[in-house]
């Protein structure tokens, strides 16, 4: 399998990932372990809750998005980690019976000044559930290897 390099990510639609079928099982499970909020716990109480019904933690599809991020090309890709995420947004509830899709969009792309061998690559993802609705926004940015001999600067 090639191992992408920063030159394999300009501006653009990198791609579209998915689906990750989600249960309530996963949901449960996740909130019990990390999230133990009534509203990712407890049908009645999530019924009653802002959400109006059962709903998995925004830290659950949060690493949801992470794996399908793996699982589609960062663990094929010479990465060299984060520097962090610069934003999350949740949007709507991740709900039990999701099928959730993941769009990646590079929305900026530069040589790294004090380490030129590398490169910044600022991603854009989201995550829609089966009606096409956005679920959450995440912006991050990620530190990719240049191809050997790379010149110039984006």
């Amino acid at each position: 399998m090639t191992t992408l390099r920063f030159e394999d990510f300009p501006p653009g639609r990198f791609g579209s990932f998915g689906p990750h079928h989600v249960t309530r099982e996963d949901i449960l499970a996740f909130a019990g372990e990390f999230d133990p909020q009534p509203m990712h716990l407890d049908e009645e109480a999530a019924a009653k809750s802002m959400l109006r019904g059962l709903s998995g933690s925004g830290w659950h599809l949060c690493s949801l998005m992470m794996r399908m991020l793996c699982d589609g090309f960062i663990a094929r890709t010479a990465s060299l980690g984060s520097p962090g995420v610069n934003e999350v947004r949740w949007l709507a509830p991740l709900r039990p019976g999701d099928d959730l899709t993941l769009e990646v969009d590079v929305i900026e792309a530069r040589v790294s000044k004090s380490r030129p061998e590398t490169g910044i690559v600022m991603f854009k993802s989201t995550a829609r559930n089966a009606a096409g609705e956005a679920l959450c926004e995440m912006t991050s940015p990620i530190i990719v290897g240049r191809r050997e001999g790379a010149e110039g600067a984006r």
